[in-house]
């Protein structure tokens, strides 16, 4: 019996994508996406768990669902917005049985994950509510603080998993968290 192929996603049409690897390949720090036709308007920074295979040529799911939220999908929240930075929790690329140990965060994660939260004018939470690493959510938090004026958005399941109705609102404290 022939194992299905695994799906394949692009990114989509009239984006121009970047991204930041570690020399060893193991890896990505940072993926930025830019609108080709819009050379200004807002940034979203959106901050997964970790990343997978995607890069310049590939999305994943989650990129790709992300692309259509914040680029497609009509929402007061990412209006005028033409780039979205995506930066994860731990920079480690793995698709399966992710473990989410101190090396699997990546030497630079911590700078790149400040960088993308300083220029960004909405920060995103987008690394699911089941997601089990609150030391490092904790990490992330701390940066976020250092911007009390950024609104922070959070989403209510990871994007891989995720519906575009009432997918984003307010981050609020008082769900399960950090």
């Amino acid at each position: 019996m022939k194992k299905p192929r695994p799906k394949s996603f692009r990114h989509l049409a009239g984006l121009k994508v970047t991204a930041v690897f570690s020399n060893c390949g193991k890896y990505r720090y940072l993926m930025e996406i830019k609108r080709v036709q819009e050379t200004s308007g807002k940034q979203v920074c959106a901050i997964m768990l970790n990343p997978s295979i995607a890069n310049e040529n590939q999305a994943d799911k989650s990129v790709q669902f992300l692309e259509k939220l914040i680029f497609e999908k009509p929402s007061a929240y990412f209006k005028d917005i033409s780039e979205l930075t995506i930066v994860n929790l731990f920079a480690h690329i793995q698709t399966r049985s992710f473990q989410g140990n101190p090396k699997q965060v990546g030497p630079l994660n911590d700078h790149y994950l400040q960088y993308a939260i300083s220029k960004a004018h909405i920060a995103l939470i987008a690394w699911g509510k089941t997601c089990g690493f609150p030391e490092r959510q904790k990490v992330v938090m701390r940066f976020l603080e250092e911007f009390p004026e950024k609104p922070v958005l959070q989403t209510r399941s990871h994007p891989s998993r995720g519906t575009y109705k009432d997918f984003v609102h307010p981050f609020s404290t008082k769900e399960k968290g950090p």
